[in-house]
């Protein structure tokens, strides 16, 4: 079986990923769409915005939000 590499890193925030896309149905790229249009600019706002109004864990959402404000971005 041939390996599929993933757009992002295996190792730190981005490790998260394969879990949040399974566990939340959406993939990283419809994630930042969603932080995008939240009209949010604060790491934490954001962190709880996804929290609350989307029901991710705190681990997930702070990954997503760290990678995403650092300037990375998935491709859809």
């Amino acid at each position: 079986m041939a390996d599929q590499s993933v757009p992002w890193p295996r190792q730190g925030p981005a490790s998260y990923f394969p879990s949040i896309e399974t566990k939340y149905g959406r993939s990283i790229a419809d994630w930042q769409k969603i932080i995008a249009d939240s009209g949010l600019d604060k790491h934490m706002a954001i962190v709880g915005y996804l929290k609350s109004e989307h029901g991710m864990g705190h681990g997930h959402a702070n990954a997503l939000v760290g990678w995403t404000l650092a300037g990375n971005t998935a491709t859809p």
